[in-house]
């Protein structure tokens, strides 16, 4: 009962809505581009152009989901230019450099595309005459990780040992100061933005071929049928579905609308608190439902910095929106496999088969 409660929630809030979705061309991006359709809305998105062949938004092109700007967010004037002339109802930014190897590699790029880019969009906002909701998409990765079995809450010690993971409590930072300068919940009336941060674990799913990703190489060197290659395989992380955090995404935006002044501030969003998994952990459970396939240990101590564990508390999104995990981490991963088993043309199908699934639990 209370899921169908939230589901009806979800498309009043959003069918027939215009909403700006920055880096809709990613992995999470084109998932949460096919869930807003989905719900009814209109989807206007900013993002560079998709990076990987086959990547899930291409899949899903062909259905016109949305309407598409490619562009970096360092382009200030672009990007302030399509979302005041669009004038949308809610914005989500996921547009970022989100992976923790590449930001060694470009650490000044990193902060650069995370950092500058959410300012930018934000400045944008500020020349918007109508009612906006905003959440931003930062990461798991924004605490200072003291590596100890612990579930770091909303309210912990912001950090970042790697670029990327500092880049993303900067960014947080970015949006507190934009709320109070400029979203001040005492002046909503006259601004009508409200602003909030949503942090999500681990995530897994279809479409999603980035390098240095576990399911994407998992999934790479099972349809090659080669060894699985570990960096770490000890490593614990909140792995989670991707329909997962989206839906907590979207049911923050849809509750901050009605109500700034409880929602505005940030939300952890991932699996619970028994169900996080180690890398090795996570590989065998994918090889058990893709049904062939071996792992090896190749960690060097001289490969970058990644963090040993990370556990996130989400007491405060299940009491507050009424979200919880839907999905064990062998049913997100068995999820997750069974996208890739599917001919390039059924994918697009599956997709929506699975979002539908899925709201339906």
């Amino acid at each position: 009962m209370e899921n169908l409660v939230m589901l009806e929630k979800l498309r009043s809030s959003y069918k027939g809505k215009k909403v700006f979705l920055t880096g809709n061309t990613g992995f999470k991006g084109a998932w949460l581009t096919a869930c807003l359709y989905e719900l009814g809305a209109i989807i206007k998105g900013y993002a560079l152009e998709p990076e990987y062949e086959n990547s899930l938004f291409d899949v899903l092109q062909p259905l016109h989901l949305s309407e598409n700007i490619f562009s970096d967010i360092r382009n200030s004037k672009l990007l302030k230019d399509e979302l005041v002339s669009f004038a949308p109802d809610y914005i989500f930014h996921l547009a970022a450099q989100p992976l923790v190897r590449r930001s060694y590699k470009i650490p000044a790029e990193t902060f650069d595309v995370n950092v500058v880019g959410t300012a930018n969009l934000l400045e944008a906002a500020i020349h918007l005459k109508n009612k906006c909701t905003i959440v931003v998409i930062t990461t798991d990765k924004v605490y200072d990780n003291k590596e100890k079995n612990i579930l770091y809450k909303e309210d912990d010690l912001l950090g970042g040992y790697d670029p990327y993971s500092a880049s993303k409590a900067c960014c947080e930072l970015v949006v507190s100061s934009f709320r109070n300068s400029f979203f001040n919940i005492n002046n909503i009336d006259l601004h009508q933005k409200a602003i909030a941060c949503a942090r999500a674990g681990n995530v897994i799913g279809g479409g999603d071929w980035s390098t240095d990703r576990l399911v994407p190489d998992i999934i790479r060197s099972l349809e090659k049928q080669t060894i699985i290659e570990l960096r770490n395989p000890d490593s614990v992380r909140p792995w989670q579905h991707v329909l997962e955090p989206l839906t907590g995404y979207l049911q923050l935006g849809a509750l901050l609308d009605d109500n700034p002044d409880k929602y505005s501030k940030s939300y952890n969003f991932g699996p619970l608190s028994n169900d996080h998994l180690s890398v090795k952990e996570l590989v065998e459970i994918a090889i058990r439902s893709w049904g062939s396939g071996k792992w090896n240990d190749i960690s060097n101590k001289d490969e970058p910095h990644e963090a040993g564990i990370l556990k996130l508390d989400i007491t405060r999104a299940k009491k507050e929106l009424n979200w919880h995990p839907k999905l064990n981490a062998f049913k997100s991963i068995d999820w997750a496999v069974n996208w890739y088993k599917q001919p390039q043309e059924n994918m697009a199908a599956y997709t929506f088969h699975q979002i539908k699934d899925y709201l339906s639990l």
